[in-house]
């Protein structure tokens, strides 16, 4: 018998792969975490019935919430993950050597531990590593209890649904602006152009409010609703699209580059519509 899993990405469309085995399966406090071998990606995680990570294609989320805001930034020392419980974004931030400190805020301890035992290459720096503080607890909480502390912020949510709700409310990203330094960049997932076009736009248009450089920029993630993915940047001071190419180093990438750095920022004309008021 054939086993398959299916993700209901929205009332009329979801998305399938073949699996072979159950490999995690718990209800935290927060959520219900599930592991999965499948066919197509590798080991896949997924909460509360969305897909997160797989094996296959982590490195394009990952990579892509890190290095545009990090090479943005001419010496990120201080960098924290609001959620971001595999710690995919963790390891490509300490790929920068002027990172001396990389803290993880996750509300849920179990999405830590579950990924730790079954993403070992996703994971590997949330131990061990003297530069990187792993915090269980609640990211909102972390960000109004840390005013001026950091040079870049990463919201590594999950959709806006369940423990994530908060992080995509304007609220927040105002707690998110005290907490980074005068010259601070924050960058957010911000899901799917086809989907999810009155999130984009209203996550936008709150962040333009308060910052005075709010960018767009879209990468390419097939297990994603609809496989096109976006990413918002807001910046206190530094403009990802004045960043000289030549100044980006090797970071050991599989998708991000110092080319592609500007690139992602040139928008299909119904993306770019998003972020015109």
């Amino acid at each position: 018998m054939e086993l398959w899993y299916t993700e209901k990405q929205t009332e009329n469309h979801g998305i399938t792969t073949k699996i072979t085995e159950t490999l995690h399966s718990e209800k935290s406090e927060f959520q219900q975490i599930d592991i999965i071998q499948t066919k197509q990606f590798g080991r896949m995680l997924v909460l509360d019935g969305m897909v997160m990570t797989t094996d296959v294609d982590e490195f394009v989320y990952h990579e892509m919430i890190a290095h545009v805001a990090l090479n943005t930034h001419p010496n990120p020392k201080k960098v924290l993950v609001v959620g971001g419980g595999d710690g995919g974004a963790i390891r490509e931030i300490v790929k920068h050597e002027s990172v001396e400190q990389a803290v993880l805020a996750e509300i849920d301890g179990r999405v830590i531990e579950a990924c730790k035992t079954h993403f070992p290459n996703i994971a590997k720096e949330l131990s061990g590593n003297p530069r990187v503080s792993v915090q269980v607890m609640d990211g909102v909480k972390h960000i109004h209890e840390n005013k001026g502390a950091y040079d870049v912020i990463m919201v590594d949510s999950t959709e806006p649904v369940g423990p994530a709700v908060g992080l995509f409310e304007k609220g927040f990203y105002q707690g998110i602006y005290d907490a980074l330094k005068p010259d601070g960049i924050m960058v957010a997932q911000t899901e799917s152009p086809w989907f999810n076009r009155d999130l984009i736009k209203r996550v936008f248009r709150d962040l333009k409010s308060i910052f005075p450089i709010t960018r767009l920029y879209t990468v390419s993630i097939p297990t994603y609703p609809s496989g096109l993915w976006s990413f918002t940047i807001a910046s206190k001071q530094y403009d990802p699209l004045e960043v000289d190419p030549d100044t980006i180093k090797d970071l050991d990438t599989k998708y991000y580059s110092p080319e592609l750095h500007h690139a992602v920022f040139k928008l299909p004309k119904f993306v770019q519509e998003l972020t015109r008021d």
